[in-house]
């Protein structure tokens, strides 16, 4: 795969890393980072162009700056409106890295547009059992907090279900992704009832 044009990385090294610097700490520069090595060695099965793929990982979640719920659409909106990019990419090169970007989130239920968005989409994906079973615990402990610990536990099952069981509405695109055994593994601590009810009280006691 050819490399990437270096003055296209001085750029975003500048311009776009410092953005995440203000963000939470799951999504500071180390996960940009993180994205874009992912996404690099993904793009390396495929002909595709490592200027494109570089680009989406590292603008993924600029969206963040202004919205967490949307955040993938203005991170679309943020690569439109950069014309920065025309010094390396053509209008409908920057349409597809702002479709990719904006297709590139988790619980997102349709396919990526392109080959571009599959690829930052697995790259950003983070499938270890525990911690998405954590991280579902959390949001249902912080947002429902009004719900008893028996209610609590119900809706961390049936939303681990929906999003993660075989058929849900999570996916993993490419046949390359890292993450697979993961998921494999997530999937059948889900159909371990007893084991997962034992888990989820666990993490709902942890300060």
């Amino acid at each position: 795969m050819q490399s990437i044009d270096k003055t296209l990385i001085n750029y975003i090294e500048n311009e776009i890393f410092p953005l995440y610097d203000g963000f939470d700490t799951a999504h500071q520069r180390h996960h940009a980072h993180a994205v874009i090595e992912e996404s690099l060695r993904l793009a390396s099965f495929y002909d595709v162009n490592p200027n494109i793929v570089y680009t989406v990982a590292a603008y993924h979640d600029t969206g963040l700056q202004i919205d967490r719920e949307l955040h993938h659409v203005y991170s679309g909106k943020r690569i439109r409106a950069d014309r920065n990019l025309l010094k390396w990419f053509s209008e409908e090169e920057i349409e597809m890295i702002a479709q990719a970007a904006e297709d590139h989130r988790a619980s997102n239920k349709e396919e990526p547009r392109s080959i571009y968005g599959k690829i930052v989409a697995d790259a950003d994906k983070e499938l270890q059992p525990i911690n998405c079973i954590r991280r579902t615990v959390q949001y249902t402990t912080s947002h429902f907090p009004d719900l008893s610990e028996e209610e609590q536990y119900l809706r961390s099952v049936a939303h681990l279900k929906e999003k993660y069981a075989e058929g849900g509405y999570m996916h993993l695109w490419l046949k390359e992704s890292r993450e697979a055994p993961f998921l494999s593994d997530l999937r059948a601590i889900i159909k371990d009832e007893k084991g997962l009810r034992e888990i989820i009280f666990r993490l709902m006691r942890e300060k």
